[in-house]
């Protein structure tokens, strides 16, 4: 592809067993906080994070068989625009790839496809709505405008929406009390101390 997608790694999700022991391992051990539970086609679902701009780092899902290795549910990216995924979503659609499902989240525009070894791919859009979590077909025949109008609709009529941007205050304020929130190194270099002077 050319230009090569604009986008930087957002999430994943991960079949589990024991959904208990899962929640209670990212909450307690990794420090994440469960930010969302839905029943999404007849799952009960865990979304959970550590960064307020993100709805969730971490998906789990019901489904793995204990006696089987660990499956990948997704792999996902953030685009920059609803433009780029529509971009993306034709170059995809044009290489044949399998499992081509556009979804809408409400809180995200997404298009989920495999790669060549059965690894299920996301590339999403967000949008300026928090939603708890939807997932309906999404049309990219429609025009932008008619997409945006779309899933406002729809968010409007769910209950629980609000601005992303209040929503992130409120997780950021829930993360920095549990002393959870993310804590990242300085891009600048600090100069060097020297104890003896």
């Amino acid at each position: 592809m050319d230009p090569a997608p604009r986008m930087a790694f957002s999430h994943m999700g991960l079949y589990v067993s024991d959904m208990s022991a899962m929640v209670e391992f990212y909450e307690d051990v990794l420090g994440f906080a469960v930010t969302d539970r839905a029943n999404i086609r007849g799952a009960d679902v865990v979304f959970l994070s550590r960064n307020p701009d993100e709805h969730h780092q971490i998906v789990l899902v019901p489904g793995r068989r204990p006696d089987r290795p660990s499956t990948v549910n997704q792999i996902s990216f953030r685009v920059i625009s609803i433009a780029e995924l529509r971009r993306l979503h034709s170059e995809v659609k044009a290489l044949g790839v399998a499992g081509l499902n556009p979804t809408n989240h409400g809180g995200s525009w997404s298009i989920y496809f495999l790669d060549p070894e059965g690894n299920r791919i996301e590339l999403f859009a967000p949008t300026p709505w928090y939603v708890p979590p939807i997932s309906v077909p999404l049309d990219m025949a429609l025009s932008d405008d008619e997409i945006y109008k779309l899933t406002e609709d729809t968010v409007n009529a769910t209950p629980g929406h609000m601005r992303r941007t209040e929503w992130r205050e409120q997780l950021r304020n829930r993360l920095v009390e549990a002393g959870t929130l993310e804590q990242h190194a300085s891009t600048v270099p600090q100069r060097h101390l020297d104890l003896d002077s």
